[in-house]
């Protein structure tokens, strides 16, 4: 099994920054990938970021590259979001995920879920 704990979320204003932080935890180890994804209210899920497990093959949505910046440290099972230079349509619940398929799927697909960390952006 494997747990996904999300943490770092706030208000903050336009412009300005935060970090969030997805800790793995269970008897699953390294996942072969974790990223986080963005559900605003009354939409879907929408991809943000992707990592792999030796953080490589970082992906990005196109509306925050440049701005964000995904990493990994295996060791600790643990994924970092930086968010910064933030727009009020960063606004939603940011959700951490794992994709445990075997190594030589292509792509990326997340499987297990955190709960989320709100993040609010006002203008």
């Amino acid at each position: 099994q494997l747990a996904l704990v999300e943490s770092g979320g706030g208000s903050v204003q336009a412009g300005q920054s935060l970090r969030l932080t997805c800790k793995a935890s269970g008897s699953i180890h390294s996942p072969r990938a974790m990223g986080w994804y963005r559900q605003a209210p009354g939409t879907e899920r929408d991809l943000v970021a992707m990592i792999g497990r030796a953080g490589e093959g970082a992906t990005y949505a196109d509306s925050v590259k440049g701005r964000f910046t995904i990493s990994r440290d295996p060791a600790y099972d643990t994924v970092y979001l930086q968010m910064n230079t933030l727009k009020p349509e960063d606004t939603g619940v940011y959700l951490c995920c794992a994709d445990l398929s075997p190594a030589q799927t292509p792509g990326y697909y997340c499987s297990r879920w955190g709960r989320g960390t709100q993040v609010t952006v006002s203008s």
